[in-house]
């Protein structure tokens, strides 16, 4: 912490917005705020819907924060082991997709305190039923039934604290977490009523590429802890595995290829995903695809996507055989986030009325 502490004045100066600033909704420095569980090897779905896009948000102007939130990753039962472990990979995994600590403070979200000190201040000031209503919640309880924790319950409260207590501006979302980022911005304006303009009111940045779907089951959206083991392509995937993956994809008994999503809903996510790795729009896409059959796109599918992930596979595994410059990565962060956030934290304490 010592060494670092002159290297990051520049950041505290960021901190320090004038006391008298009657709205800070208007005045804040651009500052960006996502996270990402350290669950399983990031997918398709995860890189195309978030980490692209977080790698593109590091060269635009203002300070950008990326969390791996191990907090939430307990809400269901883990190997700490595993953890552990899980950890250190997604940090190899998001560096090797082009995460620069220097552009931007990656970090691990339980070495910042200030999460849960913030994240129980907004649970005192959230209404039970709000949570109750809340998707997600009903969808997980729904699967666990009776075994859905309180954790799983209050979890979008600590994805408020998280975002707020660095005071950011953006949150680059899915479409599935729109609602989580409504609460954000209610639970933002209630504290605002209550205690005096304090947090900017964070807007959404929607990530321009729509769900990935499951390759065996194209109206879900693809996900680490599918089943099917065919379902979900990972970027760590051996060209073998990807390519059987692609070859198992569920379309529908027409060959032509087209981008209809309402009516064939697997051939249109194929499209999609060629579209998003290639960088061409989908019109493009489907025009040079004239006169294939689906059998044959699907491994012109296949073959986009190895080549995208064949540089990123490798960083991955030079990455992973170097622990201790990951945990390093991950201290360094950990403090840049900290110097952000504890200030913050002093400061609405004293509002809230702690001593």
């Amino acid at each position: 912490m010592r060494k670092t502490r002159g290297c990051w004045g520049f950041i505290r100066a960021l901190h320090k917005a004038p006391e008298a600033a009657p709205a800070p909704q208007k005045d804040a420095v651009r500052r960006v705020f996502s996270g990402i569980q350290p669950t399983g090897t990031p997918h398709l779905g995860n890189y195309l819907g978030a980490i692209e896009s977080w790698v593109s948000l590091q060269n635009e102007p203002g300070s950008v924060l990326y969390s791996i939130v191990d907090l939430h990753s307990i809400t269901v039962p883990q190997d700490p082991a595993v953890l552990r472990q899980s950890i250190l990979d997604m940090t190899a995994a998001l560096l090797a997709c082009g995460i620069n600590p220097e552009k931007s403070i990656l970090f691990q979200q339980s070495q910042v305190a200030e999460h849960t000190q913030l994240s129980w201040i907004l649970t005192c000031m959230v209404r039970l039923p709000r949570l109750q209503h809340l998707h997600q919640w009903k969808a997980k309880s729904a699967k666990q039934k009776h075994d859905g924790t309180v954790g799983l319950l209050t979890y979008p409260v600590l994805q408020a604290a998280d975002v707020l207590l660095y005071k950011s501006t953006h949150v680059p979302v899915g479409e599935d977490q729109v609602q989580h980022m409504e609460l954000v911005q209610d639970l933002a304006r209630g504290f605002n009523k209550k205690y005096g303009e304090f947090f900017p009111v964070p807007k959404s940045i929607l990530t321009s590429m729509k769900k990935v779907k499951s390759l065996r089951d194209p109206s879900a959206k693809m996900s680490k802890s599918d089943p099917d083991r065919l379902a979900t392509v990972r970027i760590t995937d051996s060209p073998e595995e990807i390519v059987q993956k692609f070859r198992k994809a569920v379309t529908d008994f027409t060959s032509e290829v087209t981008y209809d999503p309402a009516h064939r809903e697997g051939v249109s996510n194929l499209v999609a995903i060629h579209s998003a790795v290639t960088g061409l729009p989908v019109e493009e896409v489907v025009r040079q695809s004239a006169g294939l059959d689906t059998a044959h796109y699907k491994l012109l599918v296949a073959d986009a996507v190895i080549e995208k992930f064949a540089p990123i596979k490798s960083e991955i595994e030079k990455l992973k055989m170097d622990k201790d410059h990951l945990e390093k990565v991950l201290q360094m962060g950990s403090a840049r986030a900290k110097e952000l956030a504890y200030p913050v934290c002093q400061e609405l304490k004293k509002l809230v009325g702690f001593l």
